[in-house]
């Protein structure tokens, strides 16, 4: 990789200072990762160089075709101060599937990960100390051939840019939510398992609708049947059913229309090791009004990257509100996002060669 480094990097206590800050997406480290490729020559050699806007002609195709993909991922801080990737290789092959149904280039995985470890340890200095907190990195890719035309582009270009993240969603308090009715993310045979901006783009009007109704994100159901619960915003699902030792920890079954998140997956893993049973089902919006009123769904959590995990407290819709248990985060979501938080950090023993080491 040509490393190009910047020679206006910010100072020890300016960078400390900012990533002090916390919040998410506020300011980016002091580097960045860029590779070309074109069909005829395939992927150029990479590049790390400072962060800076990228210049692109107006007829650019990613302007005019949506011709676009990005990945999110999370470098931790270790106990002994090194700094630990989270299932690399997962979002590797995820933004490669992601690349195939956009008709992008799939990208290598070793060429993915190289990508993320340099850019990680050049910008170290950015990665905060406190459990909970992190680097975010972003990996995207775009459509570069200049020229109108409905047709895949014979250019693309790869980027990855990081910035330090705190919580997204406070932890202590439990998230509202608004199911939409009137609005569908994705359908059989579209793009949603991908992770293009597409998926997000469409999204917006319904999340605009859900802060219209106070909730803090919105809930999508299946677009045939329009009653199968499927993710909420970017985050995927999950329910408690029952509670104690006994409960089950279900989500809805990956259909071809869900993101197939890897917090998702490793949530399933997790609360294994944790004694817990664990199911993946389709469960409708009658089963979710249904199970809080009896109690028999006693939690309800959300999960991305991002996020990691957050507590849903509330439920609205145009046939009522539903509040879960008390409306506070549960015991076995907490348990299960501080579970997930030691590993990552590297607190608690990694028995699934998740983490991925850096520096």
């Amino acid at each position: 990789m040509k490393i190009t480094l910047n020679p206006q990097a910010k100072d020890d206590a300016t960078r400390k200072a900012l990533v002090a800050e916390g919040g998410f997406g506020k300011h980016y480290t002091d580097h960045m990762v860029v590779c070309e490729w074109s069909e005829k020559n395939g992927w150029s050699e990479p590049e790390l160089k400072p962060y800076s806007p990228i210049t692109l002609d107006p007829a650019t195709a990613v302007f005019h075709y949506g011709q676009e993909i990005f990945e999110g991922l999370k470098a931790y801080r270790q106990p002994d101060g090194g700094i630990a990737l989270f299932r690399p290789e997962a979002n590797a092959v995820r933004f490669a599937k992601s690349a195939a149904r956009l008709a992008l280039p799939e990208m290598p995985i070793e060429l993915f990960i190289e990508s993320v470890e340099r850019l990680v340890q050049h910008d170290a200095g950015w990665v905060p100390d406190k459990v909970g907190e992190s680097l975010y990195l972003r990996p995207f890719m775009i459509a570069t051939e200049v020229g109108l035309g409905v047709r895949p582009s014979n250019k693309a270009m790869y980027l990855l840019i990081a910035t330090p993240s705190g919580a997204y969603f406070d932890p202590s308090k439990a998230v509202s939510v608004w199911i939409s009715t009137e609005y569908v993310r994705a359908a059989i045979g579209g793009t949603g398992e991908a992770k293009c901006g597409g998926n997000y783009a469409a999204s917006l009007v319904a999340q605009r609708a859900a802060a219209n109704e106070g909730c803090d994100q919105v809930v999508w159901i299946d677009a045939i049947e329009r009653k199968w619960v499927e993710e909420m915003g970017g985050m995927n699902l999950y329910f408690v059913k029952g509670k104690g030792r006994s409960a089950t920890i279900v989500t809805p079954k990956l259909t071809g229309t869900l993101l197939a998140g890897i917090t998702r997956d490793s949530i399933l893993s997790v609360a294994k090791d944790l004694g817990y049973k664990t199911d993946e089902v389709m469960l409708s919006i009658d089963d979710w009004r249904d199970g809080v009123a009896s109690g028999e769904i006693s939690e309800i959590f959300a999960c991305g990257t991002a996020a990691v995990v957050s507590s849903i407290g509330q439920a609205k819709s145009v046939m009522g509100t539903w509040i879960t248990g008390d409306g506070q985060p549960g015991l076995i979501t907490s348990q299960i996002r501080n579970q997930l938080l030691g590993i990552q950090h590297g607190a608690i023993a990694d028995t699934h060669n998740w983490v991925h080491k850096v520096c």
